[in-house]
């Protein structure tokens, strides 16, 4: 079955960088209606089928911007990475923390979900939000952002109940990216080396990687998930060499 985005409305939340940029690309290739809301325009390129706006979501208020009257599907990809030990943490990067990866998130949700429902006319709408491995997998240095990510998957599984059946709505659970959020870990070959050894897979993810998956949860296709928490991580989370 090949269903067709073209002209279909989707709003990518940090979609100017990193893995939001790449989501932009491939569903603009669709011939679809992108509308970005960032910081800045990043890597954007000119479209007649892009629209950005300025948002900063760890301190706007969604409700300020314009956003289409029926949308189709919405990704939030802003998020942080604050590794360090639970000791060195304050109080103050937990809550910095949780603003931009779960408040941040249920702004941009609020903003879109009449929207969503508006386009929910003959197929269910999408939603995707962005875990990590690490909500999940204990892993040191990672109590602050497992925290608040943990927050976003009990969020994804309760808004996919109360959303049903008009939209669906799923969560991506990456290990560490090749990013520019993430770049510091990939600054030299041997921090690179070090990096791709840590995966079964022998290798580190790529933005292509994650957004491959999120078009398709964005597409009609995958109208059978929801409720979702998709590990995409090169094998981190479920096997052991």
């Amino acid at each position: 079955m090949n269903i067709s985005l073209v002209n279909k409305n989707f709003l990518i939340a940090g979609g100017s960088s990193g893995i939001g940029l790449e989501i932009t690309r491939q569903l603009l290739s669709a011939d679809a209606n992108v509308h970005v809301y960032s910081r800045t325009t990043g890597g954007l390129v000119q479209s007649d089928r892009l629209i950005h706006q300025v948002c900063d979501f760890s301190r706007d208020d969604f409700e300020s911007v314009d956003v289409p009257d029926a949308i189709h599907g919405v990704v939030y990809c802003p998020g942080t990475i604050n590794l360090r030990s639970f000791r060195s943490l304050k109080l103050e990067d937990f809550q910095q923390d949780f603003e931009v990866n779960v408040l941040g998130g249920i702004k941009f949700l609020k903003g879109c979900m009449s929207g969503l429902k508006r386009g929910a006319v003959s197929h269910p709408t999408s939603a995707v939000l962005f875990s990590t491995v690490a909500a999940t997998t204990g892993l040191p240095m990672h109590s602050s952002i497992a925290a608040s990510k943990g927050a976003l998957e009990g969020l994804t599984r309760t808004l996919a109940a109360e959303w049903a059946p008009k939209t669906r709505v799923n969560c991506l659970a990456p290990a560490l990216t090749d990013t520019p959020l993430a770049a510091n870990f990939f600054s030299t070959d041997e921090k690179r080396a070090a990096m791709d050894a840590k995966y079964p897979l022998g290798r580190s993810g790529t933005p292509a990687d994650l957004a491959n998956m999120a078009t398709f949860l964005l597409n009609p296709e995958s109208g059978w998930i929801t409720g979702q928490v998709i590990a995409v991580d090169g094998g981190m989370s479920t096997i052991r060499g």
